[in-house]
């Protein structure tokens, strides 16, 4: 724990040098313009660039200067804006009383998307893959410009289902090929769900376990369909241009065909131990994988048409994860024609196929559509997505984990853009708002030791012109705690240094180093350099004073609810 946090102590430097500055002698600076003999001046703004007139403005969504509340002792201290709180819950009030129930959540969630690949985000047909499904609900809901994952998959679906970072629900990276480690005995959003009357059906890529304990049924779904795994883990040993070593060696594709990995879509059902296999995931049958996907969703939106009860639908797509196999009907559908755009033209139209039947049995204006990404782009294979930020897949940089985002709901979220600080962890405390355990009364479905690292942003969502709720964002970097962010400003503590092992090739998220301890006071504004290449942290020390506390806040947090590992490294 010490080793780990050592560079946050560094933050703190700031706090000193800020202090001397506060109580060094007027006109030490040797640009001060000193008065006249005889003379006053009062100068509040502008003492080495002379007086001025500027009254200056707030800005929504800043909140360096503001003192979250503690809800909770074992949930992250939140901004409360009770006005805004109030409109949310009259809003959502008056929508039970017309639909007789709570309202239904479908969270679509894409496999490796960067930031600027759809075109609510300036990609789209800019960059070659179309999305006008995706455009469309965007705009007339809510995009969230700072909307974070973590750097890859596996951690990014724990902490939607755990409301946790990959700190405390131990995931800390993707278990591959049979790998030990998952979900098992965590109680998650579909689980609460279930004890608030909801139907939960899951469907597409899991990758949070295979162990009996870990499957979905186990851990809150009344049922699945899908693979337990990722979508490489299936196909790339078969693959003879990707992996000729193993899959022009008999004895080495035998060596794979045995792994302890299931190789099959499958269906899981509560109440039923282990899983269907429905059919072999190989070079064949991957193509169909994502419309067969879509089929299953469709039947169940129209099948909980006219029901009692309200439903929670988690549809994860195979696409854009490496390496791609469109469907035939999308092969060449993009004009950018690499597997990977005709990856996203396809997922935008099943995001349109699922849109269309919930209008055709009359269930959208009672049903929030959350669309995200697991990560950002993946940087080591091409063609892969892109993203104007820094960093890929794997990193801690904002390229590897600022996510293309929106939530929109028809007549109840009023369509704007907002750079208010939303987590993916926000999900689970906000999907279980909207079902009936509002803030702090999450927690009586969790056990007491259980730290929640989401908050609940219903009401940003729902208010008009709501503010988020989130006053800072954690960063982690496998086991590391490595920033944090208040408003535009990001302390790094353990980056990632992309070309400090391979001279050569892609130099993307898993092929850097992880520095533990960056060593002096760093800092960079997002909003002047998103590129993350030029340090801020001596020039702003105004700013890096909150961030360093809110450091040591964090690490006080892990002390009373310590970091775990279910799956990492050298474990």
């Amino acid at each position: 724990m010490t080793k780990r946090f050592t560079a946050v102590g560094v933050l703190l430097l700031g706090a000193l040098l800020f202090t001397f500055l506060l109580v060094m002698p007027r006109g030490a600076l040797a640009s001060e313009k000193q008065p006249g003999p005889g003379k006053t001046e009062e100068i509040t703004r502008g003492a080495v660039t002379g007086q001025t007139q500027a009254k200056g403005y707030d800005h929504p969504n800043q909140y360096m200067h503001v003192k979250p509340v503690q809800i909770a002792d074992n949930m992250e201290p939140v901004i409360q804006h009770p006005e805004q709180d109030q409109a949310a819950r009259e809003k959502l009030a008056a929508l039970e009383k017309r639909f007789g129930q709570k309202p239904n959540i479908l969270i679509f969630i894409t496999d490796d998307v960067g930031w600027l690949d759809p075109g609510f985000n300036g990609g789209g047909e800019a960059v070659g893959n179309p999305t006008p499904n995706m455009d469309r609900l965007a705009h007339d809901g809510l995009i969230l410009t700072s909307a974070y994952s973590t750097p890859s998959c596996t951690p990014t679906r724990a902490t939607i289902h755990t409301g946790q970072n990959p700190l405390h629900h131990g995931l800390l990276r993707p278990p591959m090929y049979g790998e030990p480690g998952g979900l098992d005995g965590a109680v998650t959003l579909p689980a609460i769900l279930q004890k608030l009357g909801y139907v939960t059906q899951g469907v597409g890529k899991w990758h949070m376990g295979e162990n009996e304990g870990s499957l979905p049924q186990n851990v809150g779904y009344d049922d699945y369909y899908g693979f337990l795994g990722v979508s490489d883990m299936y196909t790339e040993w078969r693959d003879i241009y990707f992996n000729p070593e193993v899959a022009l060696s008999p004895a080495r594709f035998q060596m794979m065909e045995k792994l302890g990995f299931d190789h099959n879509n499958v269906h899981c059902v509560k109440g039923k131990k282990g899983v269907e296999k429905v059919y072999e995931i190989n070079l064949t049958t991957i193509p169909n994988l994502d419309q067969d996907w879509c089929k299953y969703s469709e039947k169940f939106i129209k099948k909980m048409a006219g029901g009692k009860k309200p439903w929670f639908l988690y549809h994860a797509t195979r696409a854009c994860h490496f390496d791609n196999y469109p469907n035939h009907e999308f092969a060449g559908k993009s004009p950018a024609r690499t597997v990977y755009s005709d990856g996203m033209v396809e997922a935008d139209d099943i995001l349109g196929r699922l849109v269309k039947a919930l209008e055709e049995t009359g269930q959208l204006e009672n049903t929030l559509i959350f669309f995200t990404s697991d990560n950002g782009p993946e940087g080591e294979v091409p063609p892969h997505g892109r993203s104007p930020f820094r960093g890929f897949k794997g990193s801690s940089w904002e390229g590897g984990v600022r996510v293309p985002t929106f939530v929109y709901w028809q007549g109840m979220i009023k369509p704007r853009r907002c750079d208010g600080l939303f987590d993916l962890a926000d999900l689970f405390n906000t999907c279980a708002s909207l079902a009936g355990a509002p803030g702090a009364a999450v927690t009586k479905y969790l056990p007491k030791d259980r730290y929640v690292d989401g908050i609940d942003q219903a009401s940003f969502w729902v208010a008009d012109n709501g503010q988020a709720n989130r006053r800072s964002r954690i960063y982690t970097l496998n086991q590391f705690f490595s920033g944090v962010r208040i408003d535009e400003f990001k302390a790094l503590m353990a980056v990632e240094l992309e070309k400090a092992i391979f001279p050569r090739g892609f130099q993307a998220g898993f092929s850097g180093e992880v520095v533990t301890q960056t060593g002096g006071v760093l800092m960079v504004n997002l909003y002047t350099d998103p590129q993350e290449d030029v340090n801020s942290g001596i020039r702003h020390i105004p700013m890096m004073v909150p961030l360093g506390a809110e450091a040591t806040r964090y690490q006080e947090v892990l002390k009373k609810y310590p970091p775990q590992v279910k799956v990492g490294f050298g474990n």
